[in-house]
């Protein structure tokens, strides 16, 4: 069943966005070189507590940190560990707010860099750029479907049309969501197209999702770490994730955590 949220609701939505949001470029802004994925879980955590949210993560069974972490080849899911990031490294951060009795949830790619030069004489470097590059464009255009009269099929075919037509694989195994109440609510939003558009859900007003771009420089398929809960590429390669909270309104799509 999919869940319509009043406008009083979106607001509320809205606000836990932008804690979400907020906390989400403060975390950005520490990820250099010497910092651990455990120090960025727990700068998280107080931010949003500090900003009157609460980790929304942790509200899932089971699960104790505030981030999940991606570095280099892990897709999603990752636990934060004391690994201390290196120039070089791509960084995926995936954080939930619960305010007012509900999620959002938000997350973005980076690279490490010295914070002071990027340099770009590298073959691979450029390469990795354009890699995120195009996971960006691939969210932006896919928010830009999310308007009412379309379907989430309008929003899977963009997000693969961008991701495959630069040479990259889309994840198959995990999708973009509903989101409210629950952290993870129907419709999915896949980031690919299975069958016909017509044949997937309609978009319509008060609907919020979670649209994801979660995608791999290399093929698309996963395997699971030990812990039970890391995603990591299954040929090793780079992975990338870009992700917002966005309402469908009679104005057209609205950004949530922004």
């Amino acid at each position: 069943m999919i869940h319509i949220k009043t406008q009083k609701e979106i607001e509320i939505m809205r606000k836990g966005g932008k804690i979400l949001a907020d906390v989400m470029w403060e975390i950005l802004d520490n990820i250099k070189p010497g910092v651990s994925e455990l120090e960025l879980d727990s700068i998280a955590g107080k931010l949003i507590k500090e900003k009157g949210g609460e980790p929304g993560f942790k509200k899932v069974e089971g699960y104790k940190h505030t981030i999940c972490i991606s570095v280099n080849n892990v897709v999603v899911h990752g636990i934060p560990t004391a690994y201390k990031l290196k120039k070089g490294d791509v960084v995926g951060i995936d954080c939930g707010v619960f305010y007012g009795g509900f999620h959002t949830d938000m997350s973005e790619t980076r690279r490490v860099s010295n914070q002071i030069l990027k340099i770009k004489n590298k073959k691979e470097e450029d390469e990795i750029d354009k890699f995120l590059e195009i996971g960006k464009k691939a969210l932006d255009e896919g928010i830009k479907q999310a308007k009412i009269g379309n379907r989430v099929g309008d929003i899977s075919k963009t997000i693969q049309d961008i991701v495959e037509g630069s040479g990259y694989s889309v994840v198959r195994t995990l999708v973009g969501h509903g989101v409210g109440k629950g952290l993870h609510e129907e419709p999915e939003v896949p980031g690919f197209l299975s069958g016909k558009i017509e044949k997937t859900p309609k978009l319509i007003e008060g609907m919020v999702i979670a649209i994801e771009v979660i995608y791999n420089m290399g093929e698309p398929e996963l395997v699971l770490a030990d812990d039970g809960w890391t995603l990591k590429t299954k040929d090793k390669s780079l992975s990338g994730l870009f992700e917002r909270t966005v309402a469908i309104t009679k104005n057209g799509s609205v950004v949530l955590t922004r």
